[in-house]
């Protein structure tokens, strides 16, 4: 009787621990703990919001660096973190009433303990897998503008230290998408541009799970609505870049992502003006890269031989030396284009080009039908759809 009784207990407290905003919706939750070496300086608990960031209230923490703040519990669970001389300490508040910290001022980011939240202890984790991406890339891209590695080298490492946070993300996101941690390591990024990208088909698999859970468990929070809404959009436009059946090419509809870029002579060429009523093969390429010469010749037999039937080529460079690109360019017969975002190159980014070259067909209706896996096999590919 007392092992039910105990079992009933323990499913009653999971529930209402689970349900966080039915339990204790009103309380307060504490951020405490204790900072060494930061006498006399101001930290800061600050909101972070889905699109801004809210100062609650700061401390000056006096000898000894202990602290305390207290605030209401958010009605759904929200993202805190400690500020110090623009070191940042996250966590998140679910079902947590107390949260502490035992940090240095000197590794206030890095090195701190936090109790009282397996989230935040998970945060911790993921964030420190984003600082070593971080730093991994900033080192590449050094190494980049120096002139010491190439662009192919630059981007398969700056992808490998990318894989590298979403291998660690990815075990707080599948073992449990309902969590603050989950959500959190969605959202990391990297100059402005975040990890998990939301046109890549494997990287939103990881939305959709965080989506889907949080919507079933708070179908009311702004954020779930906000994460929802942002998958649903990412797959909308996965499905536009989806490869055709080439045996039902007549009834798929199936768009593609418009390009807007300069040519040699500077003049911006639509990729929907070209598209219409002709077979568009997409490249995206580098000339300064070692195979750039013999894919151009291949592309040179192909508009040779099939330009008359409908064949048309859009080139997308990201070349980062406009010279060497426009001296290569300028007596190509196909239409080329140069994205100056070079390595940072939104465009591609939209069309999940992960590698190059990549390149894509478009048929005569302007459906994106074929992202060409085989180089050797393009012309096959061309035919095809011609």
């Amino acid at each position: 009787m007392k092992k039910q009784i105990s079992t009933q207990l323990l499913t009653v407290l999971g529930l209402c621990m689970f349900l966080f905003s039915a339990c204790n919706n009103s309380s307060d939750f504490t951020v405490k703990g204790v900072v060494a070496g930061a006498d006399g300086q101001l930290m800061y608990l600050e909101n972070v919001g889905i699109s801004n960031v809210v100062t609650l209230d700061s401390v000056k923490l006096a000898p000894g660096g202990k602290f305390k703040f207290t605030e209401k519990r958010p009605e759904y669970p929200d993202f805190y973190r400690l500020r110090l001389n623009n070191q940042l300490i996250n966590f998140a508040i679910d079902s947590t009433e107390t949260v502490s910290f035992v940090a240095d001022a000197g590794t206030f980011a890095t090195s701190y303990s936090v109790e009282g939240s397996e989230s935040s202890t998970a945060i911790k984790a993921i964030t420190l897998a984003q600082l070593d991406a971080n730093q991994a890339i900033s080192r590449l891209r050094k190494e980049y503008e120096d002139k010491m590695i190439s662009d192919t080298t630059y981007r398969t490492k700056v992808l490998a230290a990318a894989d590298a946070y979403k291998e660690v993300a990815r075990k707080y996101i599948y073992s449990a998408p309902m969590s603050t941690a989950a959500y959190f390591a969605l959202f990391q990024q990297i100059d402005g541009l975040l990890f998990f990208d939301l046109y890549d088909r494997n990287d939103v698999k990881a939305y959709g799970a965080v989506a889907t859970s949080y919507d079933h468990t708070y179908p009311e929070s702004p954020r779930s609505k906000h994460l929802y809404n942002l998958t649903l959009q990412s797959m909308k436009v996965l499905r536009a870049q989806r490869p055709a059946d080439y045996s039902n090419v007549e009834t798929k509809e199936i768009s593609f992502l418009d390009i807007e870029l300069p040519d040699v002579r500077g003049e911006v060429v639509k990729l929907s003006t070209v598209a219409p009523g002709k077979v568009v093969l997409i490249n995206f390429t580098a000339y300064q890269t070692e195979w750039s010469p013999a894919l151009n010749m291949a592309l040179g037999e192909l508009y040779t031989k099939y330009h008359d039937q409908g064949l048309e080529i859009y080139q997308v460079s990201l070349d980062s030396d406009f010279h060497f690109w426009r001296n290569g360019a300028s007596n190509l017969p196909w239409i080329t284009v140069r994205d100056p975002q070079s390595v940072y190159s939104q465009v591609a980014g939209l069309y999940n080009v992960k590698q190059l070259p990549t390149l894509f067909i478009l048929d005569r209706k302007g459906n994106l039908v074929k992202r060409v896996e085989d180089v050797k096999k393009l012309e096959t590919d061309v035919k095809s759809v011609l």
